[in-house]
């Protein structure tokens, strides 16, 4: 099958037949009693009497015959230290550090938190977990001490990995304390930690982070099981057993505890390397994320790795370190073939660099396509980044529950057109509804409820860690015989998806239901405008009423106001007066999580003057302060 349609056709005939041809790609310890088990979990299981090792897949298969491959290309904007990690050098490492966290007492089942910065030992501390079949949580590095205690007592691990510190542009973040005060507070108790030193880039210069009664020093255990000759085994578990829990923001402030199992991941990720990014064994995928993010654990770690094929670890930013122009450096330096990063950083790049100077010093031969997800991709970041780099830029759309593309373009199937402004069609394992509040399936070019028609396809989410019941009322009570993805959009009548917004920002102006997405769209197509955000506000004649907040970029020289004025009109002429857009306001960032996604929920709660919670994943408080002087000098909020 070489084609979209076949392959689209192939799973929708027969979706078992489908997904057990692609389990033939993956190493079994043991085959399945059947490919689909609707009768388990809330809406059935996976490959379930299946045995495998997510480790095994990833590395010892492959060490037989790519050994001195490049496994990992790791590059530190901000050390400057850049280096390749073979498969057999991987393999080596991960056996002897899952040989470590075994003699710290943790056995198959046990959960660990990984606590780290981008850096190898992040990736090797996942896959020793893997190995020996215990189940890491990766919280990203930095996050608040109140944050990780509550992951902590969700997820009940055995033992904390973490680096001492985290680097940032012009700051060190320290985590060893943030560590010992969410010890501290947590109700669970952990038996231990086990602290990787960052030489010479510790929070006290060139002294170590202090250790504690419980803490152990990752250099000097591992140096020891390797003086002894020692290794751990992979360890062979259920198709069905989870491999890692990883959280994502929930509506009730409780972090969501999502659950990736082994078989049916592993089956998932290995199709997307090479039918949907195109990536074949030996080429060079760079997923621009964080090992704390799904991305970050699909596309940096596990999925490369499944295909043989070399993951980029890479610290730093798009913009300051130093420029704008460290992307394309870093893809000219290694040879990447597929970028994957959010808009936001594209949005970055061209606010810095409007006209692609850096990008055009740089020898971009080996890219053959730009992959953005994260976000909406506006029509302008598209439009830019597909001129400039002169390859395929594919929008595409998923979510932390699902693990892998709902929607994209199957690169490496077919190069079929994209359509800008959509997140383009549905991968095999979705069909895709757009429904009204009643459930009732809408026609093309209507906005709706985007769901997915169950059952959900391997590697997505079978249940929410220690919590089905708040697993089905998430996602699978609103609709029946649905996922609900929360997502709010249309199908066009070529079948390709427009992901328009979250459901919670589809704003009521009058009646009129309107998508703040689209208006966004027209927002940044303004020549002015780097990024923007649109929300709606509490409006007593209309009910709702769309604000919008701008970015400008570099160099412009004309007065915001005047820039403002343009937006309204803009919007006014290419949405109508319907929209009743008459509020544009400038401000020189926006907030946004670490991931790159814009607080456009916490933005309009303090528009309506509204209680908010702090995000635990933004990534600069004092933006928020920001955005209150900004509504507060329009007599705003």
């Amino acid at each position: 099958m070489s084609s979209y349609k076949a392959t689209y056709d192939a799973w929708t005939n027969n979706p078992e037949e489908f997904w057990a041809k692609e389990a033939e790609t993956i190493t079994w310890d043991q085959r399945w009693d059947k490919v689909f088990d609707e009768s388990e979990g809330p809406f059935g299981r996976w490959f379930p009497g299946g045995k495998c090792n997510t480790c095994f897949n990833a590395l010892d298969r492959h060490v037989v015959d790519r050994p001195g491959q490049a496994a990992i290309i790791y590059h530190s904007q901000m050390t400057g230290e850049v280096k390749e990690i073979s498969y057999e050098a991987l393999l080596g490492e991960v056996e002897a550090f899952a040989k470590v966290i075994q003699d710290q007492g943790v056995e198959k089942g046990d959960r660990v938190i990984i606590y780290m910065p981008m850096i190898p030992e992040a990736a090797i501390a996942m896959l020793a977990c893997a190995r020996i079949g215990a189940v890491h949580s990766v919280v990203f590095g930095g996050f608040a001490a109140e944050e990780l205690s509550i992951r902590i007592n969700d997820c009940t691990p055995k033992l904390i990995i973490a680096a001492s510190c985290g680097l940032e542009p012009n700051r060190v973040i320290a985590y060893k304390p943030l560590i010992d005060k969410a010890i501290e507070i947590a109700d669970h108790k952990v038996s231990g930690t086990i602290i990787f030193q960052r030489e010479g880039q510790t929070p006290n210069g060139m002294e170590a982070s202090e250790m504690g009664p419980i803490d152990k020093d990752w250099k000097t255990l591992i140096d020891e099981v390797k003086l002894k000759g020692e290794k751990a085994d992979c360890v062979s578990v259920d198709a069905t057993d989870p491999l890692y829990v990883l959280y994502t923001s929930g509506t009730t402030g409780k972090p969501k505890g999502v659950v990736r199992d082994n078989g049916g991941h592993m089956v998932a990720l290995k199709w997307t390397m090479k039918n949907f990014y195109g990536i074949e064994p030996g080429e060079v995928m760079w997923a621009a994320s964080d090992v704390g993010w799904v991305v970050g654990h699909s596309y940096i770690v596990y999925g490369p790795l499944l295909q043989g094929a070399t993951t980029l670890i890479f610290e730093g930013k798009p913009v300051g370190t130093p420029d704008a122009g460290v992307f394309w450096k870093v893809i000219e330096q290694h040879n990447v073939n597929v970028l994957f990063t959010a808009p936001t950083a594209i949005r970055a790049i061209k606010r810095e660099d409007p006209k692609g100077e850096l990008m055009e010093k740089a020898d971009l031969t080996s890219l053959r396509a730009l992959f953005l997800a994260g976000e909406r991709a506006d029509p302008d970041t598209i439009n830019w980044s597909a001129e400039s780099l002169k390859v395929p830029v594919i929008d595409h759309w998923w979510q932390t529950e699902t693990g892998w593309a709902i929607t994209g373009i199957p690169f490496g199937l077919e190069k079929l057109p994209t359509k800008v402004g959509s997140s383009n069609l549905p991968m095999p394992g979705y069909q895709i509804d757009i429904l009204d509040e009643e459930g009732n399936v809408l026609p093309a070019g209507d906005i709706g409820a985007i769901t997915v028609k169950l059952p959900l396809p391997p590697g997505c989410a079978p249940t929410l860690w220690g919590d089905t019941s708040r697993y089905i009322e998430s996602y699978l009570t609103t609709f029946d015989g649905y996922y609900e993805t929360a997502d709010a959009g249309y199908v066009d009548e070529d079948g390709y998806v427009y992901v328009m917004a979250r459901t919670d920002d589809v704003i009521n102006v009058a009646g009129h239901r309107l998508s703040t997405g689209g208006m966004e769209e027209v927002v940044a197509s303004h020549k002015d405008v780097a990024e923007c955000a649109v929300f709606g506000m509490n409006d007593k004649l209309k009910g709702q009423l769309p604000i919008g907040f701008i970015v400008l970029n570099n160099g412009v020289e004309r007065s915001n106001e005047e820039i403002e004025s343009e937006v309204v009109k803009l919007v006014r002429e290419k949405i109508g007066p319907v929209a009743a857009f008459k509020t544009a306001v400038s401000v020189n960032r926006l907030p946004k999580t670490r991931s790159g996604k814009i607080l456009r929920g916490t933005m309009r709660k303090i528009a309506n003057g509204e209680d908010f919670k702090l995000p635990a994943t933004i990534d600069d408080p004092a933006i928020l302060d920001e955005i209150k002087e900004a509504l507060g000098s329009r007599n705003i909020g």
